[in-house]
């Protein structure tokens, strides 16, 4: 999993680290996120690499029922403190929106929103839930710059081919905006997980209405997601499996 994305309470979890000394040979990660700690050892011998202990019986989960937050995890060896990072937990069954982008029609599809569009553009809208809701197979989009409320569904022309590589569920779908909203800039919702949560993004408008063959968006931009991970001697790594729960939420 990359270190930016959150783990949800119940799921399975593992940990490597990287960069030790020669001759480490054990490592206890510890977290009040935790089920239990969880043992490290190194891959082979005199590797700097870890592998993780997975015997028969040991339970390496995030906590069922732990409250949403961030929690710290600790890697010790002897006593010593060898690598720290954080675990941001969502509560169970919540969403996880890993892209929702608003972009011209006929632009190849990205991860980034356009830094602004025109009025009486023709876009794109995509979202992407990493734990979308099961059975759930469209959304409603809302935003003053529609002409109305816009249908986005995991079964559009772009899913997969918009996944751009992403897990998750993606919903994508088409609409105008109003060729007559006033420059600025705008609140774009969207309702999921059967109505339990709402995502909002933004999308600014700006430059004259589109005419035929005119470009649709005037300067490009977007957001990146940062990383997480700090580390005092060595280097985690985090990944989620696949939750053993009967029905994932992504």
């Amino acid at each position: 999993m990359a270190q930016n994305l959150a783990l949800e309470a119940g799921d399975d979890i593992s940990f490597s680290l990287e960069g030790m000394p020669p001759g480490w040979d054990k490592v206890e990660v510890t977290s009040p996120a935790l089920q239990e700690p969880i043992t490290l050892v190194p891959l082979k011998k005199g590797s700097t690499q870890s592998l993780q202990v997975d015997a028969p019986g040991t339970d390496h989960r995030v906590r069922s029922g732990l409250r949403a937050g961030t929690y710290p995890v600790t890697a010790t060896s002897h006593g010593r403190t060898v690598a720290t990072t954080q675990l941001k937990i969502l509560a169970e069954n919540s969403a996880q929106i890993y892209r929702f982008v608003i972009g011209p029609r006929n632009a190849p599809p990205g991860s980034d929103t356009p830094a602004s569009l025109r009025p009486g553009s023709d876009v794109r809208v995509v979202l992407n839930d990493l734990r979308a809701a099961p059975g759930e197979d469209s959304l409603t989009v809302t935003s003053p710059v529609f002409r109305g409320p816009l249908t986005i569904k995991t079964d559009s022309p772009d899913n997969p081919g918009c996944k751009c590589d992403d897990p998750g569920t993606v919903y994508a779908g088409y609409g105008e905006l109003r060729g007559d909203v006033p420059n600025g800039r705008y609140t774009v919702t969207v309702v999921s997980h059967h109505g339990q949560q709402t995502t909002k993004q933004h999308v600014t408008i700006a430059g004259p209405p589109v005419r035929d063959g005119g470009s649709s968006w005037a300067v490009a931009g977007g957001v990146t997601a940062a990383g997480l991970a700090l580390a005092a001697g060595g280097v985690f790594t985090v990944r989620r499996h696949r939750s053993r729960k009967t029905e994932p939420s992504a």
